[in-house]
């Protein structure tokens, strides 16, 4: 079984990144490398708005992973929507979407920080389809910081009691967990699930694209979705 000695050496030739790997095998040692390529960096910048160089960095320590580079350049504040998530998003529009002849309605409130760009073409079409996705999709929350500690408790414990009846080493529970969480945000969570007219990317990513477009801090603020017939929650 190879093991990984050595990870992350980045070097740098003829303004390529290369991502080597040591592995280690009875004192046999082999070298790969991973090209971050220009169509890889040019990707992440159109969905992050980061510096060419920064996302080569990301690319390069996140093993060419771009929902983990993403992350990288989130953590150290250089996205585009991280640098602009401090400012004011009092503007914007509120946006609606009618389904299946009337059987289901959703209306969306999708904010930014000035008129101008609230009535650009892209800002009006962006909300309305992220409308339509809460139709087709119906998550329960904006983003994962909205869930109810009590509802993610009752999640864990259920992940809990599945784990406890195969058997799994409890050592090995959490990083279970974790996996079986992201995977209920995506289920849930307006920000996490695939955006349904492109899955390569989710809906938060399509937030921070047009974020990197417009140079303004841009947000779900809310959203209501009615379905013809539905039990009304008191």
């Amino acid at each position: 079984m190879l093991k990984w000695e050595k990870n992350r050496q980045i070097k740098i030739r003829n303004e390529q990144y290369f991502q080597i790997k040591i592995h280690d095998l009875n004192s046999f040692q082999e070298v790969e490398k991973l090209e971050i390529s220009s169509a890889m960096v040019k990707e992440l910048r159109t969905k992050t708005g980061a510096g060419m160089m920064d996302c080569k960095e990301a690319l390069a320590a996140s093993d060419g992973d771009f929902e983990k580079a993403i992350d990288y350049l989130r953590k150290k504040g250089l996205s585009a929507a991280t640098k602009r998530s401090s400012k004011a998003a009092k503007d914007g529009t509120i946006a609606s979407y009618i389904h299946m002849g009337g059987r289901i309605g959703v209306m969306v409130e999708l904010n930014c920080e000035t008129d101008f760009v609230a009535k650009t073409d892209a800002f009006q079409t962006t909300a309305r389809d992220i409308a339509m996705h809460v139709a087709a999709s119906n998550p329960l929350y904006v983003k994962p910081d909205e869930i109810p500690e009590d509802a993610l408790e009752r999640e864990k414990d259920i992940y809990r009691s599945q784990l406890r009846e195969e058997k799994k080493p409890e050592k090995i529970w959490d990083k279970i967990i974790e996996g079986k969480l992201k995977k209920y945000y995506e289920d849930v969570c307006l920000t996490e699930q695939k955006f349904i007219k492109n899955t390569d990317i989710t809906v938060g990513t399509l937030i921070s694209n047009l974020i990197a477009n417009t140079g303004e801090n841009i947000m779900i603020r809310r959203f209501a979705r009615f379905q013809l017939g539905e039990e009304i929650k008191k």
